[in-house]
């Protein structure tokens, strides 16, 4: 079989599986990876025949995307904020929404000459490393419950060379950081109900770990002790960022309110839904 068959043959396989819209470039991604080549190489030997050797390992790919495991884990890698970042299982895979609560919280930190922030529950550590990398005058600290997430975010500081800029603890949400105190404090906090869960794509609830996903019968279990955390943890001033569920604004704003809060807003996605919730520490 030759590179252009196999990439036609794989193509129609994809089709039939949740998302065939990104069929063929899918198939050209898990080629790509098997043989070590670039799109561009693949396009233009697509008529050499692929290495008996690789088809097993080529085929194997194949049926892992079938059967809707997610591509990023299939081959170990995702791109957030335009940075590299290694995921695996142990990891939520990031998404481009989750960059709306790196920006917003870039921009707050102009408002402190040398900003000390922290990432709650940071998973791969993507908001981490693209808050030390987009701001080198700011100390960064990421908390982290799972071993296995703690390992690669501290993989992905080190990719990135921000590894000496980031300060990782073991811990649930802000416990192993008790006493401090941050300019902000930033979050991708898990806020799926589990009653929600069949809803979810089946790349996500079968693949995607449970620990960073579900809160509780509402979905707004980790929030709810993340607000009142944060509250203890800022300076008079800071700020809490945190993501947050496509109908979750009402909720969180009354325990925003009812925590101290002030100054609260809602930032929306590229879909118009309110997905970033901020907030301030009183003065």
């Amino acid at each position: 079989m030759t590179v252009g068959e196999w990439l036609h043959w794989s193509e129609a396989q994809l089709r039939a599986g949740p998302h065939p819209e990104r069929a063929r470039r899918d198939a050209e991604r898990l080629l790509s990876h098997a043989l070590g080549w670039e799109r561009a190489t693949l396009l233009a030997h697509s008529g050499d025949a692929l290495p008996a050797p690789k088809m097993a390992v080529i085929n194997g790919l194949l049926e892992r995307r079938a059967a809707g495991e997610p591509i990023q884990y299939i081959l170990g890698e995702a791109e957030f904020f335009g940075l590299p970042f290694r995921v695996t299982p142990d990891v939520l895979i990031p998404r481009p929404e989750t960059e709306h609560v790196v920006e917003t919280a870039i921009g707050l930190a102009q408002r402190f000459p040398d900003p000390r922030i922290v990432d709650v529950g940071c998973g791969s550590g993507c908001i981490a490393v693209a808050l030390a990398h987009s701001l080198p005058e700011a100390q960064v600290t990421a908390t982290e419950i799972s071993p296995g997430a703690l390992t690669v975010a501290r993989e992905n500081a080190a990719r990135n060379a921000v590894a000496d800029r980031i300060r990782f603890a073991k811990g649930d949400l802000l416990a192993p950081l008790a006493g401090r105190q941050f300019h902000i404090v930033a979050s991708n906090p898990p806020y799926v109900s589990i009653a929600d869960r069949n809803s979810l794509a089946v790349e996500v609830r079968e693949h995607e770990p449970a620990l960073a996903l579900f809160a509780g019968e509402d979905g707004l279990e980790a929030i709810r002790r993340l607000i009142h955390q944060a509250f203890a943890a800022l300076v008079p001033g800071g700020f809490l960022v945190m993501e947050i569920g496509h109908d979750q604004s009402p909720a969180v704003q009354a325990m925003l309110c009812e925590a101290g809060f002030g100054e609260i807003s809602f930032a929306p996605d590229l879909q118009g839904v309110p997905r970033v919730a901020c907030a301030r520490r009183p003065q």
